[in-house]
């Protein structure tokens, strides 16, 4: 069972550099560091991954119109999320904070992806190994989504040589499946 304990949320003062020359916001929790360019792609972001947990815990996270909140309990989802994926996969190790890029819409995404690849977008969301970040479009997610990219940044960090892509899918899609379970 998923159990929530004491969580420390830092919502930097400090704007990042985008990939696209743009302003990113940034939310630490436990286990991320999400980046995002406004508020409202966070609270839509957070609306979301809608979350209950699983092994019978049940997360109540109310919506809530204080941005502060919704930093809280952003953080509280994503942390809960991404201990279940490592509890599914029974592989429970710390680890480098993942990040998470989330764009503000599918537009926003294909550049991203253009920028990284040199070539058009075929898939809705992401993770990279080599910068350890999930690109992600706050408008077209839910929570297995989210645990699906978590489960490739907990495989490829778990295991000390990396498996086989086909490999990897296969568990990041059990995942995706036996989250709510």
């Amino acid at each position: 069972m998923v159990t929530l304990m004491s969580f420390s949320f830092f919502l930097a003062g400090t704007v990042l550099a985008g990939e696209n020359g743009d302003k990113w916001l940034s939310l630490e929790t436990r286990h991320t560091i999400l980046h995002y360019e406004s508020a409202e792609d966070l609270k839509r972001f957070n609306h979301n991954i809608d979350f209950s947990g699983g092994d019978g815990g049940f997360f109540v996270f109310p919506f809530s119109r204080d941005e502060k909140d919704i930093v809280e309990k952003t953080g509280e989802k994503v942390d809960a999320i991404f201990e279940r994926v490592q509890e599914i996969l029974d592989m429970r190790k710390n680890m480098q904070k993942v990040v998470v890029n989330i764009y503000h819409d599918s537009h926003e995404l294909d550049t991203a992806f253009l920028q990284v690849y040199q070539q058009p977008r075929r898939i809705r969301a992401w993770y990279r190994y080599w910068n350890n970040t999930i690109y992600i479009n706050s408008r077209d997610l839910h929570a297995g989504m989210l645990a699906h990219e978590l489960a490739h940044a907990v495989i490829d960090h778990y295991m000390v040589v990396r498996p086989p892509r086909a490999t990897a899918e296969i568990l990041a899609r059990y995942v995706d499946e036996h989250l709510e379970k």
